[in-house]
């Protein structure tokens, strides 16, 4: 072995080491061993020393999350501002989609290929050729759900707005799917602490739905004071819908909640919403909210196997071999609908084609980050499941505190609204801070 090739196994076992030690709360006991490894083969210590790269305290699960939470919040400010900038939103998802699968895969070929395969915990690649069948279906189903849910969302933003959306959402996905993670995990998390903060998450749902129609009241009022019926088509011409596409326009001399935003806003952005139901807006929510709802469940089926539909000897799913499998069909039904709705829009959209998909270079950079980002999010999320319970986990929903703030100041909701929106605001921002440390209070380990 070259003398450049031992330098890496060592510097990869240190910090393999030194990453568990610090970062995932582990004591310096655990690696008390280390010393002795010394002076070994370097062959030997790495079949001795390294082991998969598996979040395992509770610390190192609550880290996890607060950075899903992050990136999970963020993401869709991304998505909300290109529409509004006039990007078709099926060019925007297909960008996306791509680096949310490059996110999965980047991660299963890392982490989940660190150490020594065993038979109790086999590495990603090791995992593909086995006969785990029921498992990947139940990760290729919660796939599934997710990208409905996050096809659906993408146009809810333009309807209800990004942080009412990610509210109600958020709350759904609370209210029902840690419900479920909760007995799917043999009740590790502490249900007098869990349950009340699903309480709290579903007073926001209501709250978030009232904050909706009253800033909508507010709105219409503006448009009523100056003069235009949202009931007008907002017809633009070519030469300005070309000058919106590049992101030009008058809409940053308007100031943010104003009717001349709104109309600006209105004649730019990809998807016309007035004249629109606010109930089209809200049905999209809550079908969004549902499905969000079903994709942890069926993670945690997929890693733990509580209905026992794995063969005897065969080893759970590593979270990382299932979260590809979970991006792979996550990938497949977004390119499936969003090349379908390139040729068949929905909601009065333009038609387009792939073609023009594939010259549409505008905001594709913002789009890759946000696939990043989501996908890297996600993968946090299950990691940190999978050590403190996927019920506590779902305290990254509380990613509409990240999304609220980039929507105040990206966007200028609520700017100008009245003291009745505004207290409705504050109070569904309250119950999310309030739900968010009751559930992350809630935290067990998973034995």
């Amino acid at each position: 072995m070259s003398s450049l090739r031992m330098c890496f196994c060592l510097l990869r076992y240190r910090l393999l080491s030194f990453t568990n030690c610090q970062l995932l709360g582990a004591s310096p006991m655990d690696f008390a061993g280390i010393a002795s490894l010394i002076s070994l083969p370097i062959e030997r210590i790495i079949c001795s020393g390294l082991k998969m790269y598996v979040v395992e305290s509770k610390g190192g699960a609550i880290a996890c999350m607060l950075l899903a939470l992050f990136f999970l919040g963020t993401w869709p400010a991304i998505m909300t501002l290109l529409e509004r900038r006039g990007r078709l939103p099926q060019h925007t998802y297909l960008d996306y989609t791509m680096t949310n699968l490059l996110a999965a895969v980047i991660i299963a070929l890392t982490f989940g290929e660190i150490g020594s395969s065993t038979p109790e915990k086999p590495n990603f690649i090791a995992q593909l050729s086995q006969d785990n069948w029921p498992s990947i279906l139940f990760a290729v189903a919660g796939g599934v759900v997710l990208s409905l849910g996050n096809l659906s969302t993408q146009y809810a933003w333009a309807f209800v707005g990004l942080s009412v959306t990610e509210v109600i959402t958020a709350s759904i996905t609370v209210v029902i799917g840690t419900t479920l993670n909760y007995f799917l995990d043999d009740k590790i998390n502490r249900a007098q602490i869990l349950f009340p903060g699903v309480g709290c998450f579903l007073i926001a749902v209501c709250l978030g739905s009232a904050v909706h129609s009253s800033n909508a009241a507010d709105n219409k009022a503006k448009l009523k004071g100056a003069g235009y019926s949202p009931t007008s088509n907002g017809a633009i011409t070519n030469e300005e819908l070309r000058n919106l596409e590049k992101g030009t326009g008058i809409i940053e001399e308007a100031k943010a909640g104003t009717a001349e935003f709104l109309l600006e806003l209105e004649k730019r952005r990809a998807i016309k919403v007035f004249g629109k139901s606010t109930i089209i807006g809200l049905s999209i929510t809550f079908f969004a909210g549902v499905c969000f709802s079903l994709f942890s469940p069926a993670f945690n089926l997929a890693t733990n196997d509580q209905w026992h539909t794995l063969k005897e000897g065969v080893p759970h799913l590593v979270v990382y071999t299932a979260f590809f499998y979970f991006s792979v069909s996550c990938f497949m039904i977004a390119l499936i609908l969003n090349i379908t709705f390139l040729y068949l829009p929905v909601l009065d959209l333009p038609r387009s084609s792939f073609k023009a998909y594939i010259n549409d270079w505008n905001g594709r950079g913002w789009a890759l980050l946000a696939g990043l980002l989501c996908g890297c999010g996600n993968g946090l999320q299950f990691m940190g499941g999978q050590a403190a319970g996927y019920a506590a986990a779902d305290a990254v929903q509380a990613l509409p505190l990240v999304s609220t703030f980039w929507g105040i100041l990206l966007f200028g909701e609520y700017q100008k609204s009245s003291r009745r929106t505004y207290v409705l605001l504050f109070g569904m921002l309250f119950m999310f801070i309030v739900a968010v440390g009751v559930l992350m209070a809630s935290s067990g380990h998973r034995k």
